[in-house]
């Protein structure tokens, strides 16, 4: 079942991260239909997170997704090369998003392999995730409630112990904020029932 806006508006973005571990990403670009698992998040809790692209209030052409009603899509360039994809969550005008770091594909994994060709369907990384899923820079905005990118909750469920709980990767420059159990993540040896 497709999660819907009231889900997206919880305003708790560590919260958030947490809860879509399990839920399934599903994309259906130009006819084309792939889905996974989401395996990987990081939380970033908008104004007040020395992470996030808010911090401080900042605002600009690139975040503006982020100050969009949750259930949108903030999808942005990193290092010039990889595309990366946000889950807006909370309401308008509060900026917190929920990278999406891994997802492990169920459903496409041919279109998955072709659009990562030479490579193989994995998922090692955000960059390779919104790859293997068509996500680009043109998603940015775009409603999760819509047939283009949306997530389902299929009522898959992971034991407690089985979730890992750290800090995020590659923040370094946001000092303490840097250190924060952000990060959720589930091993590759453990399995969804």
């Amino acid at each position: 079942m497709k999660l819907d806006r009231a889900f997206y508006l919880q305003e708790d973005a560590v919260a958030m991260a947490k809860k879509l571990i399990g839920k399934v990403l599903v994309t259906a670009m130009e006819g084309v239909r792939t889905s996974g698992i989401i395996t990987e998040t990081e939380a970033y809790a908008g104004v007040g997170d020395r992470a996030s692209h808010a911090y401080g209030g900042r605002r600009t052409m690139r975040n503006e997704a982020m100050y969009s009603s949750g259930g949108t899509a903030y999808v942005f360039i990193c290092y010039g090369v990889h595309h990366l994809f946000n889950v807006v969550t909370g309401p308008v005008d509060v900026p917190h998003a929920v990278l999406i770091r891994g997802v492990l594909i169920i459903e496409g994994q041919e279109n998955a392999a072709r659009r990562r060709a030479p490579r193989k369907a994995t998922t090692a990384g955000p960059g390779t995730l919104t790859q293997a899923m068509g996500i680009t820079r043109k998603d940015d905005g775009a409603d999760l409630l819509s047939d283009r990118i949306w997530i389902e909750d299929r009522g898959l469920a992971l034991p407690e112990d089985a979730l890992r709980i750290g800090p995020r990767v590659g923040v370094e420059y946001a000092g303490p904020d840097a250190l924060l159990p952000y990060r959720f993540r589930v091993p590759p040896s453990h399995t969804f029932q």
